[in-house]
């Protein structure tokens, strides 16, 4: 009997745990709007059966089937995003089952950034937070490389064929470049700003990614994030809102400014 009750709790936790990465797996997509869809007519459907509405039971269960059908042709590509990050072992990643690595990748994006800066190149660098950035990744090429301030700096190089894109980060793993993101419509964004800087800030005003912008014409370090532009940044600016975004990502990493001093 008590192995019965063992087995239930953990048959829950299984079911629990799978709908909780399915939300996480929808989440920034497309395919989350029309999940919102979905509920609705859902909840159209029980209210139906509750009210005894025949007309509308009966056309629900007539198409009962093309609706599955439909929702698999629908869902077709999040379905097979979801096996390939599955087979190169992402969702595990993700579970943290395979511990984070050290703040070596934050240092190597600064340095990365500043060096950029220094030579006018143009660049977006995005990081991912909580919400979910396939759709945009999709637009770009898939890379799934450890953080290196040389490939950085060599994506973006002039001539490069992803210079002009977006380069998006999930943790310490570049997922991909040359990506393209959503303009923003902000009046209240500088006329004088170019392409990246408006891409940058659209994308924020969406998600709760954070972009980093190098201008090619000057050299200036901007950060976008939550619909506003920061404009300016220096490098312990950008160090300093980059080891605090990944400590807030991360709680159970060692992290700490490096000219910051551990209190005894």
């Amino acid at each position: 009997m008590q192995a019965r009750w063992l087995l239930d709790i953990l048959d829950i936790a299984v079911v629990a745990v799978i709908l909780y990465y399915i939300i996480l797996w929808l989440r920034g997509t497309q395919a989350a709007n029309l999940l919102r869809g979905l509920i609705v007519l859902a909840s159209l459907y029980l209210a139906a059966k509750l009210l005894g509405l025949q007309t509308i039971n009966w056309l629900f269960e007539k198409f009962s089937a093309a609706i599955l059908v439909l929702l698999i042709i629908v869902f077709q590509p999040e379905l097979r995003r979801t096996l390939e990050r599955l087979g190169r072992g992402g969702f595990i990643r993700r579970l943290g089952i395979v511990p984070q690595a050290s703040t070596w990748f934050i240092r190597s994006v600064v340095r990365s950034i500043e060096w950029m800066a220094e030579n006018h190149t143009g660049a977006i660098i995005v990081i991912e937070r909580n919400s979910g950035l396939n759709d945009y990744i999709e637009s770009g090429t898939r890379l799934d490389a450890l953080i290196s301030s040389e490939l950085i700096t060599s994506l973006f190089e002039h001539g490069s064929a992803l210079h002009d894109g977006a380069m998006i980060v999930q943790g310490e793993r570049i997922v991909a470049a040359g990506c393209l993101l959503p303009l923003s419509e902000s009046k209240l964004l500088d006329k004088r700003l170019g392409t990246r800087h408006r891409a940058a800030v659209g994308l924020s005003e969406v998600t709760d990614a954070v972009a980093i912008i190098v201008s090619e014409s000057t050299g200036t370090i901007s950060i976008a994030e939550n619909g506003y532009l920061t404009r300016y940044v220096t490098r312990e600016m950008l160090e300093e809102r980059l080891f605090s975004m990944y400590r807030e990502m991360f709680p159970r990493m060692d992290l700490h400014l490096p000219w910051s001093k551990k209190k005894k």
